[in-house]
């Protein structure tokens, strides 16, 4: 997996940043478009909280630029008016890499809307280039159907991922796993990738990995577990345990792996909700970490415990987990962190 041709590393998420990206809702691409008002409340509040600790860029389409910013008083709070059809900018917004000299750049997937599952998404796959171009920013065109939230990375040449997601047909459909490997490799400085199997039941971005399991630290992966045998998310998750038990990193440390009980199964319709603790995001100095109350409780305060036991040196900054998850994500897919580096 090693190539001469390697000039930026992605780095870990929980190394500082300059600021973190989110996008505003659109009420016509909602699953639940009657629910557009109690959403954007759910948006605000976690904007909100990320602005405790770093400055936030919301890209907002630029009809509703100037309503949203009125929403907010506090300065690290600003809008940049950016057309998109959705708001889920983890997947379509820009990857920031950083190179050997401390510079900035910016990688440009192909975004096809999880397999081509929600049209339109032209304005969507024209957001990082857009934000790229707005930042001054050099940007990195790579010819993969990527979702930001279909990776993790540990900063030292391991990346985490599912074969339920990179390997969809629905995504890269001529390429091969060696394909997809060597350009992850090449573009964000990876050595190793470990490929858990599948992601959480009922996820309908085809098992992404921000909701089964994440780096806490190089060496270290928290990952959700299951423990009902009669849940569809036991197996998934036993075996994905497995697999990380049986992995080394890219250093060829063996794994510590963390535990988080996962939320008790909730549905919304017919349809299973999937709720993770893994979907929680890095801010400096904190965490912002999702909760769902009500059956949850017990789950929401072991989580809690769990990545404070984990994280001492960083405030768990709780949100309201049930706001936004009926549209299918949460707070790690709404977000995207812009790495400090060096821009001159």
């Amino acid at each position: 997996m090693k190539s001469a041709n390697r000039s930026y590393t992605m780095p870990a998420e929980w190394t500082e940043h300059e600021r973190t990206f989110i996008s505003w809702p659109i009420q016509d691409s909602m699953c639940y478009p009657d629910e557009y008002d109690a959403v954007c409340g759910g948006y605000a509040g976690l904007i909100e909280a990320i602005a405790e600790f770093e400055p936030v860029t919301v890209i907002a389409n630029p009809e509703d630029a100037e309503r949203v910013q009125a929403r907010f008083a506090n300065a690290w709070i600003t809008v940049l008016a950016i057309p998109h059809n959705d708001a889920w900018l983890r997947d379509n917004g820009p990857t920031f890499v950083v190179g050997a000299d401390g510079s900035l750049a910016g990688i440009n997937w192909t975004f096809n809307a999880w397999g081509g599952k929600y049209a339109p998404w032209d304005l969507d796959d024209r957001v990082a280039p857009r934000i790229l171009g707005h930042l001054g920013v050099g940007r990195i065109d790579v010819p993969l159907v990527m979702e930001g939230g279909s990776i993790h990375v540990d900063g030292e040449g391991t990346l985490l991922t599912t074969e339920e997601c990179l390997l969809n047909p629905n995504r890269n459909p001529e390429k091969s796993r060696e394909e997809i490997a060597e350009t992850l490799a090449n573009t964000l400085d990876i050595d190793s990738i470990i490929w858990l199997k599948r992601g959480l039941s009922g996820d309908e971005t085809d098992g992404h990995v921000d909701n089964v399991a994440c780096f806490a630290a190089p060496g270290k992966v928290i990952l959700q577990v299951c423990d009902d045998p009669a849940d569809g998310n036991y197996a998934i998750t036993q075996e994905n345990l497995e697999i990380l038990r049986q992995a080394v990193d890219a250093k060829g440390r063996k794994l510590e792996i963390v535990p988080i009980q996962q939320p008790p199964l909730t549905t919304y319709g017919d349809k299973r909700l999937t709720l993770s603790y893994l979907n929680f995001y890095f801010v400096n100095g904190g965490i912002i970490l999702p909760v769902f109350g009500g059956a949850a409780a017990e789950t929401d305060r072991l989580a809690e415990e769990t990545l404070s036991r984990v994280f001492p040196d960083r405030r768990i900054r709780t949100v309201d987990g049930m706001a936004v998850i009926r549209e299918g994500g949460n707070v790690h897919c709404t977000t995207q962190q812009m790495p400090r580096a060096n821009r001159a």
